[in-house]
């Protein structure tokens, strides 16, 4: 690894280039993070690497152990599709209740991000895209009037479920269709269309899940 060049904090730049590593395959799952190996890798204290690896273990990039060093998170289809489910209630529920009221500036922020959305994808820079997708749901979470609602929704959209997809090497293929997808509840919301949003926002989640199991499948059938 690089080591630290001193503009963020060490720890949001140890962060970042952990979490490269990982979604890049550097690091394997299950592979041991020691964190005094980590530290003069990049250059820094343990503090600052300590506070990076909280953060990954928040997103469900890696795990942390009592005892023995951090291990690189490994994820399984019962778990992906469970939180899958969890995330399609929440979010279509979320979604029919936001879209009855007219928000000039939600809808300004969500097509911002969209036009980020395409040029992520036109630049194959996925891991861009991945924040800015987790962005997208955020947004219409954070216009719930329900707190605990919201605070559930982010909780699961950055927990084992969106780091498997990170893992899962799908967004060469699904990036542009979630994009498309995006569009279409960005529409429904527009038009104040309850209904119609929670439909788009139904068919985004399947699609997520579909896209999933397609990569799931020929992963299987590769070993």
């Amino acid at each position: 690894m690089k080591k630290i060049v001193k503009n963020l904090t060490l720890a949001d730049q140890s962060y970042e280039m952990i979490r490269n590593a990982i979604i890049s395959g550097r690091l394997a799952p299950e592979e041991e993070l020691p964190e005094e190996k980590l530290a003069a890798d990049l250059g820094i204290s343990r503090t600052p690497l300590r506070e990076a690896l909280r953060k990954l273990a928040i997103e469900g990039l890696i795990e942390l152990h009592k005892g023995r060093p951090a291990t690189v998170a490994t994820f399984t289809k019962e778990d992906s599709l469970h939180q899958m489910e969890l995330r399609r209630i929440l979010e279509t529920y979320n979604i029919e209740k936001i879209a009855t009221i007219f928000d000039r500036k939600l809808i300004k922020n969500l097509k911002e991000n969209l036009r980020h959305q395409l040029e992520a994808v036109a630049a194959d820079d996925f891991q861009y895209f991945i924040d800015l997708d987790r962005e997208f749901h955020l947004l219409l979470a954070g216009k719930s009037h329900n707190p605990k609602l919201s605070e559930i929704i982010e909780h699961v959209n950055t927990g084992v479920n969106r780091a498997f997809l990170v893992l899962s090497n799908t967004l060469p293929i699904s990036a542009k269709e979630a994009v498309e997808e995006h569009a279409l509840i960005v529409e429904a919301l527009e038009k104040q269309d309850s209904q119609k949003a929670r439909d788009e926002m139904e068919k985004h989640m399947a699609n997520i899940e579909r896209r999933f199991l397609v990569y799931f499948h020929k992963g299987e059938e590769n070993q």
